[in-house]
């Protein structure tokens, strides 16, 4: 599964229609794969308050890590009216938290998905070795 980027998009896209996103009418999926292979989808949740929101990335990576899951192994991303998207700095920070800077985000677009790592997405993102963390 992890190495399926089309299947990943697909279970994603299949969650698409339960987006709560009634002020930008923005809709975000995503499903992520564990270590164990396990899949765990999430969808945005706005708030009338928009700091208050959720984004799909950290809905399904938060989903995984309730479930025990500590690794991501990959994640796909989808949404409503953008040609291509990507994680938003906060998820790319939680991502950054959960999965090795060589794992895959593959994003939907028209024809092939398109496939960044961890790493590419946040370059220098805040990690727990800054800390002296393992």
């Amino acid at each position: 599964m992890a190495t399926d980027p089309h299947a990943l998009i697909r279970l994603a896209r299949e969650c698409l229609d339960r987006s709560y996103a009634p002020y930008s009418r923005f809709h975000v999926a995503a499903a992520v794969v564990d270590d164990s292979g396990r899949v765990f989808t999430g969808v945005n949740v706005e708030n009338i308050s928009y700091g208050l929101s959720m984004c799909a990335e950290r809905v399904a990576i938060f989903s995984a890590v309730a479930a025990g899951a500590r690794r991501i192994a990959a994640l796909a991303v989808t949404g409503s009216g953008a040609d291509l998207l990507s994680p938003c700095g906060a998820c790319r920070q939680v991502l950054a938290e959960f999965a090795a800077p060589d794992v895959v985000v593959w994003c939907d677009a028209p024809g092939e998905p398109h496939r960044w790592t961890v790493s590419e997405l946040l370059p220098h993102g805040f990690a727990a070795s800054r800390l002296g963390k393992p």
